[in-house]
């Protein structure tokens, strides 16, 4: 989640002006209040999250402690592979987050029978990754989702209509664990090349490699490789 600031700058002769500054993360929000609080010339501090909410500087603070052991700042990728021959398919999640001061990738795979299309292997392997996400107890915040399905893409983040029923069926099911998790997601369409790692994970749970790690700052704490 990240806040923006509206300061009610007043001057010595009294003349007042708001000052509203860009999306900030929570630790930059709250440094930079307490620097104009500094300056003497604040009259007023609004700070307003991203889901419309309003905050005062002691509850950012508050949020702050509350949250520091949490996962945060979540990019999530996702790819689904397809064998139309034999109907497997593979599904990729990689998860980059930082937590407790540090920076933290998951890789994950898994191989699924019975799809019927590439297409629907996409909209599974999305569903997949936001299962994974709730498994390691990543929720509650703005997770930034990236893909190089531009279907998947584009019709989650309701871009483009979704007309056939078989996918319908898998955005309503994506949605509503999305909001059961209270997960605010933000959709960007990325290249194949981009999505290498999850793709690259996807085509190895088709050939039965079975993929689950955990690395912090290049150094693996988990892995059954």
């Amino acid at each position: 989640m990240k806040y923006s600031i509206e300061w009610t700058y007043q001057t010595k002769k009294k003349i007042q002006t708001i000052i509203s500054t860009d999306l900030l993360s929570l630790n930059e929000t709250i440094m930079l209040a307490e620097d104009f609080m500094l300056t003497g010339r604040v009259k007023q501090l609004n700070f307003i999250s991203e889901d419309g909410q309003t905050w005062t500087l002691k509850e950012l603070k508050r949020l702050k402690e509350i949250v520091k052991d949490e996962p945060q700042n979540v990019v999530a990728y996702f790819d689904g592979g397809y064998q139309k021959s034999i109907k497997l398919a593979g599904f990729g999640a990689v998860i980059y987050y930082t937590q407790g001061g540090n920076d933290y990738r998951i890789r994950i795979n898994e191989k699924v029978n019975e799809l019927t299309s590439n297409n629907e292997a996409e909209y599974a392997a999305f569903l997949y990754l936001v299962n994974v996400l709730e498994e390691y107890g990543i929720n509650k915040q703005k997770i930034v989702f990236k893909g190089d399905s531009q279907v998947v893409i584009n019709q989650l983040s309701g871009e483009w209509p979704c007309y056939e029923e078989e996918f319908i069926i898998w955005l309503d099911r994506i949605e509503a664990k999305l909001k059961k998790l209270r997960i605010t997601p933000e959709y960007e369409a990325i290249t194949r090349k981009e999505n290498n790692e999850a793709d690259k994970l996807a085509t190895q749970a088709m050939n039965g490699i079975e993929i689950r790690s955990k690395m912090t700052l290049n150094e693996e704490v988990e892995d059954n490789e």
